[in-house]
């Protein structure tokens, strides 16, 4: 279980049963009474090279926003829910918009709310409903603290419609493996080369732990599907992808293989990025690629369209030889 340097907190959470629950779990740890999660001017103040080490706080507040937004790949709708942030540090975390507000771990003790509005929302459907859970943070993570997963499985699991799905990086999924879920829960582990997470993905499950997590899931009655995320093009990119590929063949259990359902999505980045990650990192790989990227908006940077065509082509190639009956949902 993370053990944060301090935590900060807004003191409504002491209304709700969560909320009084991890503040005595940690009654050890120094704490900071703030008024908005949203504004710690603490934080505000604190310089890039400090990044790391802001990771290393805990936020605790209650979430005030709850606009589920339409969305159209593997769900229904993207949901605000239990947590936004982690205390890991890949480097090229679209959660990192605004570093000193947006990249550290703020939990969210008004889970009751959260998903009574969920359950509503599906209850209305005239149709099944899926709602991503897991937009903002890494749910597996936040279960380390929280055991909020299986609250939400165990109190969702006898609603008439509705499905709920989630990504990680992580592979500490015991704690769900026991549970009833009916089927309702989809579990997308995301998955890079070896590499690639050791030297962009700080702080993560190594790819060993998440291919055994992905087949302890399925082995537990889990729908399970697998992010290829971010495609990052660095030099030797080829090899490493195909070795991916061929290592998720040789190592995932054949009933992971008869129906897992695959995502694809090109790293995109950010001068935030590359500023935040010279100073924190400076030793790092630079993702950055002049040659290789183009402005995609404001200060944001995407793969070159024929440089993106071309990866995209090779990793159909290669997901057509080793995983042929294995749907790819989309490539971003």
């Amino acid at each position: 279980m993370f053990k944060p340097k301090a935590i900060y907190y807004e003191k409504e959470i002491l209304e709700y049963p969560l909320g009084k629950q991890l503040i005595k779990q940690y009654e050890e740890i120094p704490k900071v009474e703030i008024e908005n999660h949203n504004n710690i001017e603490e934080m505000r103040k604190k310089e890039n090279k400090e990044f790391p080490y802001m990771k290393q706080n805990l936020i605790i507040g209650v979430r005030k926003t709850h606009k589920f937004v339409e969305n159209h790949k593997t769900s229904d709708y993207l949901v605000p829910y239990t947590s936004s942030g982690c205390t890991a540090s890949c480097m090229y975390c679209y959660l990192v918009c605004n570093y000193n507000k947006c990249a550290y771990l703020r939990l969210f003790v008004n889970r009751e709310q959260m998903l009574e509005k969920i359950i509503k929302t599906a209850n209305k459907s005239e149709k099944e409903l899926t709602f991503e859970i897991g937009s903002n943070s890494d749910l597996i993570l936040e279960n380390t603290i929280t055991r909020n997963l299986p609250w939400t499985i165990e109190n969702f699991k006898h609603v008439e419609k509705g499905h709920l799905t989630f990504p990680t990086k992580f592979d500490m999924v015991d704690d769900i493996l026991p549970l009833d879920h009916k089927g309702k829960v989809t579990i997308r582990v995301s998955v890079n080369p070896e590499e690639i997470i050791n030297k962009v993905e700080f702080g993560t499950s190594r790819l060993k732990g998440r291919i055994e997590a992905i087949n302890k899931l399925k082995e537990a009655g889990y729908k399970v599907g697998i992010l290829i995320a971010p495609v990052i093009l660095v030099e030797n990119w080829k090899k490493l992808y195909l070795e991916l590929i061929q290592r998720l063949n040789q190592e995932l259990s054949e009933k992971v293989k008869k129906d897992t359902f695959f995502e694809i999505i090109f790293m995109t980045y950010s001068f935030v990025h590359t500023k935040i990650n010279e100073e924190a990192f400076p030793n790092a790989i630079n993702l950055y690629n002049k040659e290789m990227m183009t402005g995609r908006g404001r200060g944001k940077y995407m793969y070159k369209n024929d440089i993106r065509k071309d990866g995209e082509i090779f990793l159909r190639e290669q997901m057509h030889k080793y995983f042929s009956n294995n749907k790819i949902e989309y490539i971003v």
